[in-house]
């Protein structure tokens, strides 16, 4: 029986020489792997409360419109900057391959909200935990951070976990 990390295939040297780049399209093209990759991202939550589910640009959009849909709640979008058209706050973060800015509209989270954050990846945490910042700026309350894929010596998990937050990962790969 296939598992989730069957479905994801790796493209080597993109988009520099020395990547191996994690590939979730072939996931997201199979229903079945999709669907089990929903299901399997939802399991954690089960029976506790989420008000919403914020998604990384850009996967984190695909697969957090899935769960917000399954759990019956709001979905709000992190995107970079300058791609929200109402009235936003903004959070800087340095990436693997450089320094990026995103944004969240500033009415998305209301005080006490409890926010369930969610990407594809999670690599060195940066876009994590620039998302988890802007949820914070607005008063919102991190339930837990959801990704499809954990890469562990990239140090993301662990960048995470410091900062209080509660990480699930459906599987890791070595390396970059």
């Amino acid at each position: 029986m296939k598992q989730v990390q069957d479905y994801i295939r790796t493209i080597v040297d993109f988009p520099h020489e020395g990547i191996m780049f994690r590939d979730v399209t072939t996931l997201f093209a199979d229903p079945r792997g999709f669907r089990m990759a929903i299901d399997q991202m939802l399991h954690p939550y089960a029976g506790i409360a989420i008000d919403k589910v914020v998604g990384l640009e850009a996967r984190g959009f695909i697969l957090g419109g899935a769960i917000a849909h399954q759990l019956s709640v709001g979905f709000v979008p992190i995107r970079k900057k300058g791609k929200l058209p109402g009235k936003t706050i903004a959070q800087d973060y340095v990436l693997e391959y450089g320094e990026a800015t995103v944004e969240i509209h500033d009415d998305a989270i209301q005080p006490g909200e409890r926010v369930l954050v969610v990407d594809d990846l999670l690599a060195t945490g940066g876009t994590a935990e620039a998302g988890i910042k802007l949820i914070e700026k607005l008063g919102g309350k991190i339930v837990s951070c959801a990704f499809i894929i954990d890469l562990p010596e990239l140090g993301g998990r662990k960048r995470l976990e410091a900062m209080g937050m509660d990480v699930h990962a459906l599987c890791a790969f070595d390396g970059m």
